[in-house]
């Protein structure tokens, strides 16, 4: 019963989605229209092997953009009431569509600007999937990322404080006050720079060595055993810190399936990162 009462409300949110896309949807549906009606007069004599869903002002709606509607809706398509509500919000698109260019609102300068960034934004969020999918990341490649992730983390990690300071004399002065009992949280609290982890005395929580962590700082935080704190300022783009180690433990690093995903991601970014770079290296930009 349950699950028919989500069936029931899921097809209910389905056809609210359709009715109240009509004029959200108008704005992309615009260029189509002259384009549409030109098609109309000189259409090609091959005819189309599924009918269209409707023919509005001599404009046919084909069968196809229906069937993408209800891709990109998730919509089940052999539901009729669903069906019906696609060919009822396409007939609205189609007619706001014609009225718009009708009415020469589509020749607007600001109008034809922003329909041609939109073209291109679909263009490319069109692309870039396509080209994802025809340059598949491989597994050898996930596992490699993942081992040198692995390797690179180590097997502990930190529990951390630090306290931030504009200077390499300020940070000695404070571990001057460290040498003389001054506890650190105080100090972090006073003194400290990093205003996010200020008010808690300058906690971190636990840190894997690698990462988004500054060499130099990764570098101290592993020297360092349990309850010590660096003696020396220690140097990053951010400032100079003075760090402690409140805790040691055994690193847990999460199995390469909890993680593939991301990692494919992370790795697709790359690529396209490398597209982009050779494009511009071959393209001629003024």
């Amino acid at each position: 019963m349950r699950d028919l009462l989500l069936m029931a409300k899921r097809k209910q949110m389905i056809l609210r989605r359709f009715a109240g896309a009509v004029l959200a949807a108008a704005v992309l549906a615009l260029p189509a229209a002259a384009a549409a009606q030109t098609a109309a007069k000189h259409a090609s004599k091959k005819a189309s092997k599924a009918a269209p869903i409707a023919i509005v002002n001599g404009v046919p709606i084909p069968a196809s953009r229906a069937e993408l509607l209800m891709r990109e809706t998730r919509a089940n398509p052999e539901d009729k009431s669903v069906r019906d509500a696609v060919r009822e919000d396409l007939i609205n698109r189609e007619l706001i569509a014609q009225e718009a260019a009708r009415t020469g609102y589509t020749k607007k300068a600001d109008v034809r600007a922003y329909l041609a960034l939109m073209r291109q934004t679909l263009i490319v969020q069109q692309y870039v999937s396509y080209w994802e999918k025809t340059h598949p990341i491989s597994d050898a490649a996930i596992k490699k990322t993942y081992d040198e992730a692995k390797a690179k983390a180590g097997d502990k990690q930190y529990k951390v404080r630090h306290i931030l300071l504009d200077s390499k004399a300020a940070a000695e002065k404070v571990i001057d006050e460290l040498n003389k009992g001054a506890k650190f949280e105080d100090l972090a609290k006073k003194d400290s720079k990093d205003a996010g982890t200020r008010e808690s005395g300058g906690e971190l929580d636990w840190m894997t060595p690698g990462g988004s962590l500054d060499k130099s700082f990764s570098d101290a935080m592993v020297k360092l055993g349990k309850g010590d704190y660096t003696k020396t300022p220690v140097h990053t783009r951010f400032g100079y810190h003075v760090i402690q180690v409140e805790d040691v433990r055994p690193l847990e690093f999460p199995p390469l399936e909890k993680v593939r995903t991301r990692i494919e991601q992370q790795l697709h970014q790359a690529q396209l990162r490398k597209l982009l770079h050779d494009l511009r290296a071959k393209a001629t930009i003024k």
